[in-house]
C-alpha cells in the first residue's frame, strides 16, 4: 500500500461533552510529526505535553483533568511513567487507569488517554 493510498481515521484528538472534554489517545508524536522512539521518559512527555495541549486548546489546563488511562507496552514501563506523571500532575491527582496492551505502532510504548473538566464556553 502507498502512502497517498492510506485513508485518514476517522479519530479526532479529542471531542466535548457539556462541560468536558474527552481527549482522544495521544502517543509520542510531536507536533512537527516525528515520533520519540527510543528515550521512555521523553516519549511519555511527548505524550503528556499532547494531552496538556489538548486541554489548553479546550480553555484549561492539566489541573483540570479529572480522569487518565494509560497505556503501556509492558509493566516494566510503569515506573518510569510514574517518574515522568508526577512532573506533570500534582494532588489532588485525576482518577488514573494503567492497562499493559499492544499499541499500534511497533515504535510505540505509551498511549494515554483523558477526561478534561475544563472547556470554556
Amino acid at each position: 500500500m502507498t502512502r497517498s493510498a492510506i485513508q485518514p481515521l476517522p479519530l479526532p484528538h479529542g471531542t466535548r461533552a457539556g462541560d468536558y472534554a474527552f481527549i482522544s489517545g495521544q502517543v509520542a508524536v510531536r507536533p512537527a510529526g516525528s515520533t520519540v522512539i527510543g528515550d521512555f521518559g521523553a516519549a511519555a512527555r511527548a505524550v503528556l505535553d499532547n494531552v496538556r495541549a489538548f486541554c489548553h486548546a479546550a480553555g484549561g489546563d492539566l489541573s483540570d483533568v479529572c480522569k487518565v488511562t494509560a497505556f503501556l507496552l509492558n509493566a516494566t514501563l510503569f515506573e518510569p511513567f510514574n517518574a515522568v506523571y508526577s512532573e506533570y500532575f500534582a494532588d489532588p491527582l485525576p482518577a488514573r487507569s494503567t492497562v499493559l496492551a499492544p499499541l499500534s505502532n511497533p515504535d510505540l510504548r505509551i498511549e494515554t488517554e483523558a477526561g478534561d473538566r475544563g472547556w470554556a464556553a
